[in-house]
């Protein structure tokens, strides 16, 4: 088995090529939004949503058509929700991915609309790959209202105030947590049908993990330059955003973020080997730098 950094490698460039074939020509028309979508989904991040959906794939024994599909399809999700979140009516942020957002290479209304042609795309290619209605309610569910757009609505509605834990984490679940759920269960589910016990142990890892995801972004946007970040360093902090920061030090935040791993590994256990992958995967998220 390759190890962890060639496998990321093989997974990052396997992601962009699959994106790039499904992705409209710039020389397309209208070309200015063709090209604005590559623009922000291409060549940069670094897609652990697809690396989920992958390892995933591989606890259940899954490697096929639609699990590079499903990868793709997450990924574009997540982007269309970075490219709006950036937007001057949202977080108003100049830079992602170490280039200047969309709306600022652009402007607001092409930015606008790219995002909402990246989330069409996301699920044409579920759809042309022979994903189920089941598949295609779950990437929906995840990313609507009860599910990442529910999550940034409470987001913007809890700037400036004091969140206890479990209002933090309810918001984070939905906001940073269901679309990181959804690429689990489309990696696994791409295999095929799951066993009960199976799915409730991979919605637990995937509910850890995406809440060790958030605790670690808390502690990198504080500890971390914007070069560094690609993104704007200590923006939450700026806008009186609620982060893990204004409820623990870093140093605890860094304890907890370890807690969440080490119960995540714990629920992927009864998968052995064949699920290494998203053993790898948690503990690359604790330790990260960007």
């Amino acid at each position: 088995m390759a190890d962890f950094a060639l496998w990321t490698r093989t997974v990052q460039a396997g992601t962009e090529a699959a994106l790039a074939r499904a992705l409209p020509a710039a020389s397309l028309e209208p070309k200015r939004l063709h090209e604005a979508m590559r623009y922000v989904a291409l060549g940069g991040g670094k897609r652990v949503r697809p690396m989920l959906v992958f390892a995933a794939a591989e606890a259940v024994g899954a490697d096929n058509a639609l699990t590079e599909a499903a990868a793709a399809a997450v990924e574009l999700i997540h982007v269309y929700s970075l490219t709006h979140d950036d937007l001057p009516c949202m977080d108003n942020d100049d830079l992602r991915r170490g280039k200047p957002t969309c709306h600022v290479q652009y402007d607001e209304t092409t930015a606008l609309l790219v995002g909402d042609a990246l989330q069409s795309a996301a699920f044409e290619m579920l759809a042309e790959a022979g994903a189920g209605a089941k598949l295609i309610a779950l990437l929906a569910r995840a990313a609507g209202s009860r599910g990442m757009c529910g999550g940034q609505a409470v987001d913007i509605a809890s700037t400036g105030r004091q969140l206890n834990l479990a209002e933090l984490e309810f918001m984070h679940i939905h906001k940073t947590g269901a679309l990181i759920r959804a690429a689990v269960l489309l990696g696994a589910l791409s295999g095929g049908a799951l066993e009960d016990g199976r799915r409730a142990a991979l919605e637990h890892f995937a509910r850890c993990v995406g809440l060790a995801f958030q605790v670690m972004d808390d502690v990198l946007d504080a500890e971390a330059d914007t070069a560094t970040l690609g993104k704007t360093a200590g923006k939450d902090a700026a806008q009186g955003k609620a982060t893990y920061l204004t409820l623990m030090s870093i140093k605890e935040a860094r304890a907890y973020a370890r807690e969440l791993v080490a119960d995540a590994l714990t629920a992927i256990a009864p998968f052995g080997e064949l699920g290494r992958r998203l053993g790898e995967i948690s503990r690359f998220i604790v330790e990260r730098q960007f």
